[in-house]
């Protein structure tokens, strides 16, 4: 299984809308994180969709390690 690469060690802060979408990057390629921009092409990785049930701020996972995934769990503290 491959590894993927930390986007950063800590989470994204992102005010995520009720009801919309969002894709989760799995890789951490993408240049527009924490969200896919499509960069995983040719990889074992995929995004991973995640849709929001209220309106609020959410910390997605930037180390791509969370065990919470796409939500950060604080796994960037232990690597």
């Amino acid at each position: 299984m491959a590894t993927p690469n930390i986007a950063q060690r800590a989470p994204f802060p992102v005010e995520v809308e009720a009801g919309r979408k969002y894709f989760w990057c799995a890789c951490g390629q993408s240049a527009n994180q924490p969200f896919c921009d499509g960069s995983h092409q040719g990889t074992e990785f995929t995004p991973l969709p995640y849709e929001a049930d209220a309106s609020r701020t959410l910390y997605f996972c930037g180390c791509k390690h969370s065990n919470g995934k796409p939500l950060c769990d604080g796994t960037h503290n232990s690597l």
